[in-house]
């Protein structure tokens, strides 16, 4: 009979441990996700980076979609003399109505078949490459320090079972 008080008071007090475990374990998480996401918006921020510029596709004029509201000349690589070029148009497939202008980053080439084209370049931004590394690690981080208090936490919930209430 001893043995069953004493079996059931070690089932009571490893229940009650598991609860302290799982209660402390979703605080550390929630903690850490608001932590982690504040660290990876800072650092968004800090860095001054252009999220609308690294995932948008430049605007480019298509004839076939699109109404010429403005033209200019620019200087287009393989050609000597500036080529009169649409500036500023409507895109018809847009329902927004709002006008689209040439961005003069965007390079125009005479290509082999003697009519011109956007230069597309590359495409790939490194900067986006540095952001996902830094998102990576900041939550690879904060998994690790959660995995390390919980731990830290279970450890000394153990030793202050063994030794008793003080």
């Amino acid at each position: 009979m001893a043995d069953a008080y004493h079996e059931q008071d070690a089932d009571a007090e490893n229940s009650r441990r598991q609860r302290r475990i799982r209660r402390y374990s979703v605080l550390v998480t929630l903690t850490l996700i608001l932590a982690c996401n504040a660290v990876i918006l800072l650092g968004i921020w800090a860095s001054g980076i252009n999220l609308d510029g690294l995932f948008r596709t430049p605007d480019r004029f298509d004839p076939s979609r699109s109404e010429c509201l403005r033209y200019n000349w620019h200087k287009v690589a393989g050609v000597q003399q500036p080529v009169r070029l649409c500036y500023e148009w409507i895109d018809l497939s847009d329902p927004s109505g709002n006008t689209h202008t040439f961005q003069p980053d965007t390079e125009i080439v005479l290509g082999a078949d003697g009519k011109l084209h956007y230069d597309r370049g590359g495409r790939v931004d490194g900067r986006l490459f540095i952001l996902l590394a830094f998102i990576g690690t900041v939550l690879a981080l904060g998994m690790a320090l959660s995995r390390f208090l919980i731990a830290r936490y279970c450890i000394g919930l153990e030793t202050s079972s063994k030794t008793g209430p003080s």
